[in-house]
């Protein structure tokens, strides 16, 4: 399956009191998917998954899911410690529609994560797993950082189809891309190369249409891979894909891009997802300077707000902006004025 472009890992919402404020969850998906992003992911990091009950990470995934345009990928991040409650989490993100599960590296006993329990841990939850799934290192927040090497072996899994790499080592996503180059798939498009997922070719099924070659309604012979085919309302084709690199530090998306990352998962997209898609449009139009420009304007602020002040930093960024962020669940507090103050002068001219 396709992914790239720019997808924001959505917070999830709280009132003062600390419970789950759904409707302020279902306004910000309908919100970002009203914007240029390709996706939504629920439940990473910025989603404060780490700090939700079992119970709740399947109430957000349903009300986000019901809320987001049909036309977005979807990912649920559905890693937890354990290979077992990792699959039963994505077994319920499969049930509920969601197109691909975001699996962040077990991190917990550190000492023995060694690349033979990496290996073991993502190839028993690919081959179990009802949905595509990606990579999800952050060792910022685990302490582990999973290698090059590791990945670029994982990489041959049928069903292990990309990586998010939120380390920020821009020569790490080179030598992943390079690592993975010999990787060849076939995703489903559209007609002008969006992606399409299982989910969008069942709802256009689902209206009464049905897969038919192009070639077929002109008469012509058997259609091929490139032929555009029609199912109801939606024209799609096929397209070579690779091993697919997504990154994670906004601050350092043009130069990852052209190391050959595809997209992004972006906590300064919850934001700011017009200013991230900016950079992401200039540079696959091939306007290297005009990205380099867009970088640029936002390159503080994503460093700062997203780096520095973490979670209630990007949560007040969104107030800024017209999304709820709100307060964060504890141990996290709230900002004090001083840095409230300093993020508005950040985020001053970086409107959506």
């Amino acid at each position: 399956m396709l992914l790239q472009g720019i997808l924001p890992p959505i917070s999830t919402p709280f009132y003062p009191d600390g419970n789950v404020y759904f409707k302020k969850l279902e306004h910000n998906a309908e919100r970002y998917s009203r914007t240029p992003v390709s996706g939504i992911v629920v439940l990473g990091s910025t989603g404060e998954a780490i700090l939700l009950s079992d119970q709740e990470r399947r109430d957000v995934l349903k009300v986000a899911r019901e809320a987001a345009a049909p036309n977005k990928v979807l990912v649920a991040g559905t890693g937890i410690e354990s290979a077992s409650e990792t699959l039963r989490l994505t077994e319920c993100a499969a049930e509920l529609g969601y197109d691909v599960a975001m699996v962040r590296t077990p991190h917990y006993y550190k000492r023995q994560m060694q690349p033979a329990n990496m290996l073991a841990f993502y190839r028993t939850v690919a081959d179990r797993s009802p949905l595509p799934v990606i990579i999800y290192n952050f060792p910022q927040a685990t302490g582990y950082d999973i290698p090059a090497e590791v990945v670029i072996e994982l990489a041959e899994h049928p069903n292990l189809i990309g990586i998010k790499e939120s380390s920020g080592d821009v020569e790490k996503v080179r030598k992943m891309v390079e690592g993975t180059r010999h990787v060849k798939r076939s995703a489903t498009v559209t007609e002008t190369f969006e992606a399409v997922t299982p989910r969008m070719l069942k709802a256009a099924s689902s209206d009464g249409g049905e897969l038919v070659p192009v070639g077929a309604l002109a008469g012509g012979g058997k259609p091929s891979s490139s032929a555009v085919s029609v199912v109801g309302k939606l024209k799609t084709r096929q397209k070579e894909i690779g091993f697919q690199v997504l990154v994670g530090a906004a601050h350092k998306l043009h130069a990852s891009l052209d190391a050959g990352a595809v997209g992004a998962i972006l906590a300064f997209a919850n934001a700011a997802p017009t200013a991230c898609y900016e950079i992401y449009a200039a540079w696959k139009e091939g306007d290297a300077e005009l990205a380099k420009l867009k970088q640029e304007r936002i390159a503080e602020a994503a460093q700062r707000v997203g780096g520095e002040f973490g979670i209630p930093g990007i949560k007040y960024a969104m107030d800024l902006n017209g999304y709820f962020g709100g307060v964060p669940r504890l141990p996290l507090l709230p900002l004090t004025a001083d840095v409230k103050s300093e993020i508005e002068r950040l985020m001053g001219d970086i409107r959506n």
